[in-house]
This record gives structure tokens, sequence and C-alpha cells, in this order.
């Protein structure tokens, strides 16, 4: 007898292989009697005569007969293990060719659910590297349950290709490498003494910790800790070292070359007159551009706001507040952090931001500081599904929230006891050379678990406007009752994150997830499951957190009013917008007026978004509505647009990402 394979071969039959399928099901569930085994093989082969006595069967066949017979034998417990078996190699096969067309299109052009990878060689290789860590992971590590719900559309474990090697990101104690000098490979790096070598070290610093990590890499003091190598310098000579920094993270490549670092810079905060210059310096240098004006792409730079130090006439770095409104309304960048934000006031001048939006800050493990702390990992529910399928029951859809709160906390528990395992010399910079608080207490060999426990696990969330919309009829925007029901249910998920705290002892935190890929990933699988829904899966993104929808025409001021409230409840980042269809340089004193009611409304991190358009050809910087430049009719334009925090050009977005930014609508 002949039987047919998956891929369609034909092979002799082998009714030995059944015999031992049967008999490793028995054992896994207390029974191993072999010649039980060959009786029930026996009653196979006598169906598979009767029922295909006129073809070939194949290996499926093969399997339900088995199954079938199980049953009807009274094996109900072997049947269970040989279903659970059939199961899990069903899997790993999905797992193998899923692989195998994943790399097929990677090969063809890298995917996008990442705008700072490129199309490179080296991005090539990355991302079939990462598709065949997400398929283990999936298969042989996580838990079967959650792994399920990650694949379902749940959730969404986010850096997946990572989940056992790295943690995500770090805000790097800039001013003590600098000040001890450091080993990044092959050598000690002396301390710099001027301010060009101060800031290409800090530059390869951020490349280095970039190749250990999967996530974005911040100094949180960059005037202050740049702030030693300035005295005496001439103004000219900090400008070309922030010239270069500028220049430098636009064009050294981490990752074996498929990007460039995700680096955020925070500044503001220093008075001292060094200090003072490097903030000045870097502004001015990222307001000129690169070479022929371009846009820069990073750092992200976070200018933060504090009574007393910069926010009013007279204050010491006033004339920094306002040349960083200039920068922004030309460069989009900086944004603004807000110190005396209600939740961030109590930590004084300690709270960092990052460009993704991570903010990092409450600690039950050791001290409530921002440098050498990062977060470990995070992973978003799929909010708008809960509410579909509660059909507008509040009960049943905090009941289901509660539970899948539970599941996610379980996940990144899981995740981090696989993290805790790795060693220092997994990590030889970001460990190795004490960039993690107080990882250089530890040796090479010693795992990381007494230092990782300072960092934060975040729960993200994704679409509650779709949320509101699936359970109201409308988005916190349309109606105060939909607003107040938004509140009651992100206040609902930082309950459960600080009770998961309490319990574990670790620090379980809120996010408003930044969504790149996630954002189209959710919508497409609710969509085929559920239909369109008008208002939730009618397109091809979910809204970003607790944002209003890209394309609901709202004042500025009502747009601040309505999403600050959301600040405050996630203490793991968070991140608000204004949309202005052309950079407002000639209307700074609007932009100030804004900032400071994003100020007076509690956020504790914002900016502003409008095109940035730019003519490769002639420099043409400004809106291009057309396909070519109104001056040199060249088509090689260049466009720079926000996408989940940080600046990007639009030809990588993805698709999801695209339709958003076509739907974008101005705030007046």
């Amino acid at each position: 007898m002949k039987i047919k394979k998956r891929d369609g071969r034909e092979v002799v039959f082998d009714e030995n292989k059944i015999t031992e399928a049967i008999f490793k099901a028995a054992k896994a569930v207390g029974g191993a009697d072999k010649q039980l085994a060959m009786e029930l093989t026996l009653d196979v082969l006598r169906f598979l005569k009767q029922e295909y006595s006129a073809g070939t069967f194949g290996v499926e066949e093969v399997q339900d007969a088995v199954e079938k017979i199980l049953i009807e034998k009274g094996h109900a417990k072997t049947a269970k293990a040989y279903i659970l078996y059939r199961d899990k190699r069903t899997r790993m096969r999905d797992g193998q060719s899923y692989l195998m067309d994943a790399v097929a299109e990677i090969l063809v052009e890298t995917n996008r659910e990442n705008a700072n990878i490129s199309n490179s060689p080296s991005a090539k290789m990355l991302q079939i590297a990462s598709a065949a860590s997400k398929a283990y992971y999936l298969n042989r590590l996580i838990p079967e349950h959650i792994a399920s719900s990650h694949i379902k559309g749940d959730i969404h474990i986010h850096d997946l290709d990572f989940y056992g090697k790295t943690l995500t990101c770090v805000q790097i104690p800039l001013g003590k490498l600098l000040k001890n000098g450091f080993n990044n490979g092959h050598g000690f790096i002396r301390p710099p003494k001027r301010p060009a070598s101060a800031a290409a070290l800090a530059a390869i610093i951020l490349q280095s910790s970039q190749n250990d990590m999967h996530g974005g890499q911040s100094f949180a003091f960059f005037d202050r800790d740049m702030a030693p190598f300035m005295d005496g310098c001439k103004e000219e000579e900090v400008y070309q070292a922030m010239e270069a920094f500028v220049y430098n993270l636009n064009s050294m490549h981490s990752r074996a070359g498929a990007q460039v670092p995700f680096s955020s810079i925070n500044v503001g905060g220093d008075v001292t007159s060094a200090g003072r210059l490097v903030t000045k310096h870097l502004l001015l240098a990222y307001e000129r551009g690169l070479g022929h004006g371009e846009n820069p792409i990073f750092p992200n730079i976070i200018f933060r706001v504090k009574e007393g130090v910069n926010l009013r006439k007279g204050n010491p770095n006033y004339d920094l507040f306002k040349l960083a409104i200039r920068v922004a309304s030309q460069r989009l960048n900086p944004t603004f952090s807000f110190m005396d934000a209600s939740f961030n006031k109590p930590y004084g001048d300690q709270v960092g931001y990052m460009g993704c939006r991570t903010r990092v800050m409450s600690n039950v493990c050791g001290p409530e500081v921002t440098d050498g702390r990062g977060n470990l990992s995070f992973t978003t529910i799929n909010l708008p599904r809960l509410a579909i399928k509660a059909e507008r029951n509040l009960m049943k859809f905090y009941q289901s929230l509660s539970d899948l709160m539970d599941l996610t906390c379980e996940q990144l528990l899981h995740r981090y006891q696989v993290q805790a395992k790795l060693k220092v010399k997994d990590m030889p910079f970001l460990m190795g050379q004490g960039l993690y608080l107080d990882s250089d207490k530890l040796k090479p060999n010693d795992t990381i678990e007494e230092v990782i426990k300072n960092g934060t696990l975040s729960v993200g969330f994704i679409g509650l406007a779709e949320t509101l919309i699936a359970l109201t009829g409308n988005h916190h925007g349309e109606a105060e009752e939909s607003q107040i029901l938004g509140e009651e249910i992100v206040a609902f998920m930082r309950n459960k994150v600080d009770k998961a705290t309490d319990k574990f002892k670790l620090n379980f935190t809120l996010l408003a997830t930044p969504a790149e890929g996630l954002a189209g990933r959710f919508v497409k699988m609710d969509c085929h499951e559920y239909g369109l829904i008008p208002g939730v899966t009618d397109k091809e993104y979910y809204t970003n957190s607790f944002h209003l929808p890209v394309n609901y025409s709202v004042s500025v001021h009502d747009k601040i009013k309505l999403e600050a409230i959301y600040h405050k409840y996630t203490n793991a980042g968070h991140i608000s917008y204004v949309e202005f269809a052309a950079p407002p340089i000639n209307n700074l004193d609007a932009v100030e007026e804004i900032i400071r009611y994003m100020k007076q409304s509690d956020m504790g991190y914002a900016g502003i978004n409008f095109p940035v358009d730019f003519c490769e050809k002639c420099g043409f910087l400004g809106v291009i509505d057309k396909d070519v430049c109104p001056v040199c009719a060249a088509s090689e334009i260049k466009r720079v647009r926000r996408i989940t925090g940080y600046l990007s050009t639009i030809d990588r977005f993805n698709d999801a990402k695209h339709e958003e930014l076509e739907q974008r609508v101005a705030h007046l």
C-alpha cells in the first residue's frame, strides 16, 4: 500500500509508525502497553482498507482514523494525548511554512513594520533571522495558551523576535561613561577632553548600546552630562560638535547596518552656562538640518519644560524654550515634556521620556531614578475586539478585559523569567560596561535578574476610540458619556497593573502603546472575524492608544483637554499631538500658547505635527502638495512625517500608517 505525504509524494506505507504514535500517546497518559498498541493498529488498518479500498489515502486520513479508533475502543485519554501531539506537530509545520513564506517576501523587500529598518542586504538578513526567532518562540518557548492569544490577535507581544535574548530600552548614564571611559569591544576608550570628542563618544555609546538591545536608546540628561566638556570652549566649537553629533545619529548604523540607532535626547533643564551651550547648539544644529538642509530623522529631542527654569520670562532658560519652539515649528523636533505634571512633579528633575513615549520612573525594587533603567518588554491588548465581543454589555466587557489583563501580566512575567536567566556576557556593553543600574557590580557569568528588576513590564492598549464606538456608538470626542467611560476603562487597566505590581513585586505599568505595524494587524484580523463595523473595523488601522481619531475635526484646545486626562494613568508612557496643515514658523506665539495649555491641562509629554517636504534637487523646503517640486519641477521629493513618536520618510510607512497619514486633519 502507498500513502500520500503532505508535499504530494507517494511513499511505501509503514504501519509501525501508527503503532509508535499510539504507544507514545498512551505512555504520555500513564499507559505503556505495546501489545495493545499493535492491536489498535490492526483496527486502524481494517478501517483504512474499508474506507479507501479504491484509492490512495494521505497522512491526515490516517491520523483521523487513529483518533476515531482510539475513541471508539474506549481509550479517550490516549486519544486526547494523540490529538494534542498532532496539534502541536501541525503548529510546528505551520510555523515552518510561515517562515518559508516570510523569507520569500523579505528577499524581495523588507517588511515595513518598523519604518526605521532599511531595505539593505543586512536588513534582509536581520529580518529573516527575526522571522525564524518568532517561529521558534511561539512554537517552542512561550506557553501554548499565551502563544495562541498572540497568534489569534487577542494580544500582541512586541519585539517577539528578541523574546529571550535582550531587553527593550534604557536611559543611558552618559555622564558616568564619559567621566570614567568605557570599552565597547576591542579596547578601553579614555574620557574625552573637548566637545568634539565628547559628542563623538556619545554617538558611539548610543550605537553600541543599540546593538545590545531591540528598543530605544536615550540620554535623560544630555545637557548636564555634556556640560563638563564645554567649559572654556568657543561657541563655534560647541556648535560643530553638536552638528557632528546630529550627522552621526543619522548616518552611523547599528544592528549590522540595518538601521540607525533609535536615539532620544532630553535637554532644557541645565541652567549652567556650559549646559545651556549644549542645548542651544544642539537645537541650532538640528534646525540647520543635514548637509543639503534635509530634515534630520534622529535624534528625538525632548525639551523639558519646568516652572522657574524655562517656562516664563525671567527664567534662566526661557530663551532656550523660545528657541525650542522655533526649531520644533520647522523641524517637528523637539517635543516637550512637562516636569510639573501632577504625576511627574513628585520626582523633581528625574523624569526622562523617550521619543517613542516611554517613561520609566516608579520603582518597587530600588531607587526611583531615570538613569540606568528602562522598559524590559511590553505587550498590547486588543481593546476593540473585547468591545466588539461584549455587544454593548459592559459587565461582559470588563470581565473579559480583566481576564486578558491577567493573561498579559502572566506573559510579561514569563518573559521576565526568561530574561532574568541571561548573563552579563550576553549583553557585553549594556551590562558589562555598567549602563544598567548596578550592573557594574556583576561579573561576566552572573545572571542579570538582580539588576533588571529595576526595569518595567508594560501592558499596552490600542484603539480606545474604536472601543468606545463599539460600546456606546460614539468615541470620546463625540459624547461626554463616552469620555467618562473611556477614563473609567483606562483607570481600570491602571488599577490592574498596580495590583500586579503589588502581587509580584515587580514594576508593572500601563502604556499608551506606540502601535506601528500592530495598528493594521489587529484591525485586519477583527474585520475578517467580525465583518465591517462602521467606525471600528472599516479602515486599515486602529487609532493609537487613547488618541482621538485622526480624521475627527476638533479644535486644538479641545483635543488637548480630551486627551490630557489619560496621561496620568499611563505611567509607562504617553504622548499627544496637535496637527497643523503647514509648519507654523510664522506663528510662534500660537505654538507657545499651545504648549503652555498642554502643561496647564496636566499632560506629561506632547508635540506638534505638520508636513515637512524637501526637494533633493534644489533644496526647497516646505509643503509640496504635488508630485514635483514647485521650484525646479524635480520629482525627487523626500517627505518626512512623524510615525508613532519618531520621524521617518513616508516611503517607509506600512499600508495601515499610510492610510492613517492620509486621513489626518489639521486641528484649528
